[in-house]
């Protein structure tokens, strides 16, 4: 699962993502590994403890992030939220929490794109495009191969921000209107 809708309302988009199912395996593996080699070994305790903690570090590491989105139209901002478990403990908690704020209505589109990702093949995640050229991922890690997943995420967000409404008649006939005021102007040929 890429994101989970955690509350809806039509002003207000809640999206949350946890570590997944892969993440804990690979924690708790690693985690395992380090107290194995700290039981089993026939040297000091210090050893022991050194095996035991250097194991828990690395399966933190490993561990992905959990992040949210936060979609506020009364506010009328975006708030991406990331923790880091590892950042954490190496900052002894003044660190690990990251967040992004921006403008909802500066907001052009939103697209999947697709990741390599190493060993693995590839990764999809969505990215929203602002007016200012910048574009942002929603999440900091792709999922692996569940494209449907994010497409549906990405569809979520789109209705919610009415990004595909389609243009107004008066929209159209503005543009015209420019269009005619151009075919008054003289055309100069090379």
């Amino acid at each position: 699962m890429y994101m989970l809708v955690e509350k809806r309302t039509n002003s207000h988009l809640h999206l949350k993502r946890s570590p997944g199912i892969r993440s804990w395996s690979l924690c708790v593996g690693i985690a395992s590994i380090g107290l194995a080699a700290a039981y089993y070994s026939a040297d000091s305790l210090a050893w022991k403890l050194f095996y035991m903690a250097g194991c828990f570090f690395v399966a933190a590491q490993n561990l992905e992030q959990w992040e949210e989105a936060v979609f506020d139209k009364n506010k009328g901002t975006i708030c991406l939220k990331t923790f880091n478990l590892y950042k954490k403990i190496l900052t002894l908690s003044k660190g690990g929490n990251e967040q992004v704020v921006a403008v909802l209505s500066e907001i052009r589109d939103v697209n999947v794109e697709e990741e390599a990702v190493r060993y693995f093949g590839k990764g999809y995640l969505v990215v929203l495009r602002f007016v200012t050229g910048f574009s942002h991922p929603l999440t900091q890690s792709a999922v692996l191969g569940c494209r449907s997943d994010v497409e549906a995420v990405a569809k979520l967000i789109t209705s919610f921000l009415e990004l595909d409404r389609v243009e107004t008649p008066q929209d159209f006939s503005q543009s015209s209107e420019t269009e005619a005021s151009d075919a008054d102007e003289p055309q100069v040929k090379y």
